[in-house]
């Protein structure tokens, strides 16, 4: 008789700058709920997944978690740096603005040297290709690529017709090229691997896929076998509460009030969370397997948060704000076990905890070779 394949787990993780506060803490307080729960120590949340996606602040909690790094590590790589990284909020009127013209250029050079030395420290000179090897974990992060002003998606060599183009790209340089939000940071000049004097640049992946739910389905498809199930669980970055009521005389929208194309981001975010999602889902009734995209967690955002949300927020108050919200709804997450067996969702969610590995040291050598299906 032949042994059923066990689900094939993907996790896809939104950008939305120093809202990625809330994502790490937020998997970091579930994940240290079933460990205490369970009676063992900390888990290692990465190693639950086959494969993770993420884009922007989403590509650099990727890159950690397939590296083994604790969450706690990232949500103080955001509380530490996050006020060096954004070093001048985008202006909110005319003085600003003109302030702004002939002082952000040297701001976003130093928040592109304060970023790139917070990754080093904690992701050192790893490769994809490493992290790949040493781990068995796959990485999808999107970004794109200046020259051509095309899509691309930075992957581990995990598909089985797989050129290992990205094998060499350090997860450092990754972080950078998916997370360089035009005006909010510098665009990304990665050195191509190997050396030599030629580069790219890249601009920040959630210009096209924000929300990379749809990347992390693709790739799960070309990675399982016929009838194997995909479970891909897709987290936000706790998104401002979307919408507004716009007067007919207030359609003319400048330059000031866009914040400089700032809140044209803004609004991107929120329109993609919702688009990319409901295509996964319709998308997931029609593939020849089981899939199932789980959107968690799914409470709303208090009015109170709103004012700590901004990409670029990073006061200790904004930081603490997203903290308190991310641990209240990680035991709100933890708690609905209790309703698993009425709650596909749930039930899903726990399972996904309850079988997470333990953390064991050294991270580097804990391997989960998973080849690609043929």
């Amino acid at each position: 008789m032949t042994q059923e394949a066990p689900p094939f787990r993907v996790l896809s993780l939104d950008g939305g700058g120093m809202r990625g506060t809330y994502t790490a803490t937020y998997l970091d307080r579930v994940a240290s709920g079933f460990a205490q729960r369970r009676g063992v120590g900390a888990l290692d949340i990465g190693a639950s997944f086959d494969l993770i996606v993420g884009t922007s602040t989403g590509g650099i909690i990727a890159c950690a978690l397939a590296a083994g790094i604790p969450m706690a590590d990232v949500v103080s790589l955001y509380a530490e740096h996050g006020r060096a990284i954004f070093i001048r909020t985008l202006p909110t009127g005319l003085p600003g603005f003109t302030v702004d013209l002939m002082r952000r250029p040297a701001a976003l050079a130093a928040g592109d040297a304060a970023l790139k030395t917070a990754l080093a420290e904690r992701l050192g000179t790893t490769t994809l290709g490493e992290i790949y090897d040493r781990r068995g974990i796959a990485l999808a992060i999107p970004t794109v690529e200046m020259s051509q002003h095309r899509a691309w998606v930075f992957k581990t060599p995990h598909l089985a017709d797989t050129n290992h183009r990205d094998d060499g790209y350090t997860l450092v340089d990754v972080c950078l090229a998916t997370s360089a939000a035009p005006v909010y940071r510098s665009l990304a000049a990665v050195g191509h691997p190997g050396g030599g004097s030629g580069f790219n640049v890249f601009v920040d992946g959630g210009l096209w896929a924000n929300n990379p739910v749809l990347v992390g389905l693709i790739d799960a498809l070309d990675m399982t076998r016929p009838g194997q199930e995909i479970h891909i669980f897709s987290l936000g970055t706790c998104p401002m509460p979307a919408g507004e009521q716009i007067p007919r005389t207030a359609v003319h929208r400048g330059l000031m009030d866009w914040k400089l194309g700032g809140e044209a981001a803004g609004l991107a975010i929120d329109a993609q969370q919702f688009a990319f999602d409901h295509m996964a889902k319709k998308l997931a009734r029609h593939v020849d397997r089981n899939c199932t995209v789980v959107r968690f967690p799914s409470e709303k955002v208090p009015a109170a948060l709103i004012p700590y949300l901004g990409l670029d927020d990073a006061r200790s108050e904004a930081i603490d704000a997203l903290i308190n919200q991310a641990r209240s709804d990680a035991d709100m997450t933890n708690s609905k076990c209790a309703y698993a067996e009425t709650d596909p969702e749930a039930a899903l969610i726990c399972a996904l905890f309850n079988s997470a590995p333990e953390r064991t040291e050294p991270l580097a050598s804990r391997a989960r070779h998973r080849q690609p299906a043929v």
